[in-house]
């Protein structure tokens, strides 16, 4: 299966899902199919729409370098590094649970990120997704300032292949449970795109039991290649 081909699919695999269970927040992500119909409605940029869904800062599309092709293959991530969250870590592929959710990383290893394998690779088309914990119950954890991303950031992501696929932050916000739509964060919003998501925790903790009230997501676009 070609990188697009498998990017595609995996998409419609993820948000096909009756729900996605996040264990690292604790949230329920409830999704529907997104294939076969319309396309993917965009995510909207500039600092008002922002302030309105999400109350995180947006830099308008112009001002952004241009997107780059997608890189031929489908090779898996290794690692993935972003300095403005100061983000150094292995990157280990997961699948779904017997009950049907995404395998969040090991509880145990908090420092690790985790991959949809079925999904995209990182730097071949369609959208890949990369989630992390935000934090243990005695110290943070990878993801933990992932939250101070803004958009224009770097992300890095070392590939089996060599090649580094070098995406540029073009959207980042604190998504409330009720106002998750999974179309518009799996979604793939430019058609032939390399394109990437990174989750983790966001919003207020509840002690008592209800975890995380939201999530952060900040999506980025394949931009540069490095070897």
């Amino acid at each position: 299966m070609s990188g697009g081909d498998r990017g595609r699919a995996g998409v419609g695999a993820l948000t096909s899902l009756v729900a996605w269970t996040v264990l690292l927040c604790g949230l329920w992500l409830w999704a529907r199919d997104v294939t076969g119909g319309p396309g993917l409605p965009p995510l909207a940029f500039g600092a008002a729409a922002g302030r309105a869904e999400a109350g995180a800062g947006h830099a308008e599309r112009d001002e952004l370098p241009p997107p780059r092709a997608p890189l031929p293959g489908d090779a898996v991530p290794e690692s993935v590094t972003v300095d403005a969250a100061g983000v150094a870590a292995e990157v280990v592929p997961r699948g779904l649970d017997e009950d049907g959710g995404v395998e969040a990383p090991p509880y145990e290893a908090p420092e690790l990120v985790g991959w949809y394998a079925d999904g995209a690779a990182p730097g071949a088309e369609g959208a890949a997704v990369l989630v992390g914990h935000r934090d243990t119950e005695s110290a943070p954890a990878v993801f933990h300032e992932l939250a101070d991303v803004e958009p224009g950031d770097r992300v890095r992501v070392t590939r089996a292949d060599g090649q580094v696929a070098l995406f540029t932050v073009d959207d980042v916000r604190t998504v409330p449970r009720a106002d998750f739509d999974p179309d518009r964060v799996y979604g793939q919003r430019t058609p032939g795109a390399a394109e990437l998501r990174l989750l983790t925790c966001g919003g207020a903790f509840d002690p008592g039991g209800g975890g995380y009230a939201a999530n952060v997501v900040v999506s980025a676009y394949l931009t540069g290649v490095a070897v």
